[in-house]
Parts: structure tokens; C-alpha cells; sequence
């Protein structure tokens, strides 16, 4: 795979009715030309309308998306597997995916879901259904359990690789020894390194340590000194990194599409980045 540098995620399309139309269009036509988007995101809705976008605009980008376990049983075996994709192709109204994850198996050991689960991703990229598979949860463990089988093209890691928390490294230098495809999803740790208001005190959308707040604020005054905004350096650390692939950002409307790419095309000081690691070691926020 050779994916761009900056991906949209559309997880929160659908969740709200006001200016889901609008967010959607704004997917599809960016100048990013990739979305991630989930089965289960908004219960169906972000993949729908994504499609509903998709045919109304003539737009082409590149969406990937991920297979997940039925929403009443939890069961996901290989059978759920493939309605899940079935169920994606359908909404999006494409024939084909680019990639496709496991997504959060939670419900199931990494032994478990090797024989179950995976089987029928392998038979999807086999049959040419999907161009490669990944893995994609929050579990530094299990998904290096995942990487470790070699039967995965791509991963996708959020919240663990960002400016204040690097306990995704380990499952990283594991999948690039394998050649395989890293996406880094939630460069701001859901959004205190992005300055939202909403998240002050948060990181991966639970309370942070203090430890982690007094390191955002030692962040926050070099990116001062730099005349930077701090979510400018968040995007940059994960965008430059040579470990990774392509950076995952969620947007949850038409401005912020519009403002993540604008962020990312913003000039960042070639010092400041070295000058936040002289900081040095972050702490580990999540688990």
C-alpha cells in the first residue's frame, strides 16, 4: 500500500443529523482524498452517507473501512465477517475496497479470532474483494498479537503515538518489520492536543493523569516560544514521523475538514519538533 499522508475518519458522521450532509460532502470532495469510516460508526449511518455523497457529488476518493461485530449478539466469527462487508459495500455502493480492518475484537482472544474472524478477511483479499487487510483497535497488546500472526497487510493505532504518549512503539517496529502499512489514528489523544475546550482535562476521552496535563503544558510553552500552535505540532509529529504511513484525524463537521488539511499544510519550524523532544520521554496516557 501506498496511502497519502493525511486521512479524514468519519466516525462521527451520522451521529448527529444537523450538517451530516454537509460533513459528508466535504469527505468525499477533500483535498485529502481518503476517509476512514467504520460498519458500526453511527450505527450504519457514516458509511450511508458517505455513499448517498458519493453518488450525488461523482467524487472518487479513497475510502477504507473495517469489519465489526454484530451490534446485538457481539458475535464475530467468520460468517459476521462477511455480512459486515457485504453490509459496507452495500451503503457505500462500491464493489471493492481498497482495505479493510479487523476492527476492536475485544470479544474474542487473539487465538480465537485468528481462527475464526481473520480466515475470512484473507478469503476477501484472495477472491480480489479487498486489495490488502489490516488491523485496527486501541490494545497495544492484542493488536501486536494480531501483527505478530503475518497475516496482515496494514494496522491502525490511535491515541498511543501522539506528542505525550508513545506506548504504541513496540506494535509499530513490529509491523514495520513485517512491511506492513501503519496508519496512526488520534494525533491530538482526542482533542486536548487539538486545544478543544470539550476534552480540557482528557486524553483518550478519559480523565487524564496529572502527570500527562503537566506535560501538555510544558508542550504548550515551547510551541509558544516557536510561535506555534500546539495542535500544528500534534498533526506534524505524527505526519513527519517515519514510522508512519498515513495519520488518521476525525472531523466532526465541514469547517473542521476544511481546517485539518489547512493544518496540515501549514509550515511547522524545522527546530520546533526537535525542541518538543528534548522535553523528553512523554508519558504513557493509555493502555
Amino acid at each position: 500500500m501506498n496511502p497519502r499522508k493525511l486521512t479524514l475518519g468519519a466516525s462521527r458522521l451520522g451521529q448527529r443529523a444537523d450538517g451530516a450532509r454537509d460533513l459528508a460532502h466535504a469527505l468525499v470532495r477533500s483535498a485529502s482524498g481518503q476517509i476512514d469510516t467504520s460498519n458500526n460508526y453511527a450505527e450504519g449511518r457514516s458509511e450511508s452517507l458517505l455513499g448517498e455523497a458519493l453518488r450525488e457529488t461523482g467524487a472518487s476518493p479513497t475510502v477504507f473501512s473495517k469489519a465489526d461485530a454484530d451490534p446485538v449478539t457481539g458475535v464475530f466469527d467468520g460468517d459476521r465477517v462477511r455480512r459486515s462487508f457485504e453490509e459496507t459495500l452495500a451503503r457505500l455502493g462500491v464493489d471493492r475496497l481498497p482495505l479493510y480492518h479487523l476492527h476492536d475484537p475485544y470479544g474474542m482472544t487473539v487465538a480465537e479470532g485468528l481462527r475464526t474472524a481473520v480466515p475470512a478477511l484473507v478469503a476477501l483479499r484472495e477472491q480480489g474483494l479487498v486489495g490488502a487487510i489490516g488491523i485496527a483497535a486501541g490494545d497495544p497488546a492484542l493488536v501486536e498479537g494480531y501483527i505478530r500472526s503475518d497475516m496482515f497487510d496494514a494496522v491502525l493505532t490511535h491515541n498511543r503515538y501522539t506528542l505525550v504518549d508513545r506506548s504504541a512503539e513496540a506494535l509499530i517496529a513490529a509491523a514495520r518489520e513485517r512491511g506492513m502499512t501503519v496508519f496512526n489514528a488520534a494525533p491530538f489523544g482526542g482533542g486536548i492536543l487539538a486545544g478543544s475546550p470539550r476534552r480540557a482535562g482528557q486524553y483518550a476521552y478519559r480523565p487524564a493523569p496529572r502527570e500527562v496535563l503537566a506535560f501538555v503544558d510544558r508542550l504548550a510553552a515551547v510551541c509558544r516560544e516557536w510561535e506555534t500552535p500546539l495542535p500544528a505540532a500534534a498533526l506534524h509529529f505524527s505526519l513527519t514521523a517515519p514510522v508512519v504511513d498515513s495519520t488518521v484525524v476525525g472531523v466532526s463537521d465541514a469547517a473542521q475538514v476544511a481546517a485539518t488539511e489547512a493544518l496540515a499544510a501549514r509550515p511547522v519550524p524545522a527546530g520546533l519538533l526537535e525542541a518538543l523532544a528534548a522535553l523528553g520521554t512523554p508519558p504513557a496516557a493509555s493502555s
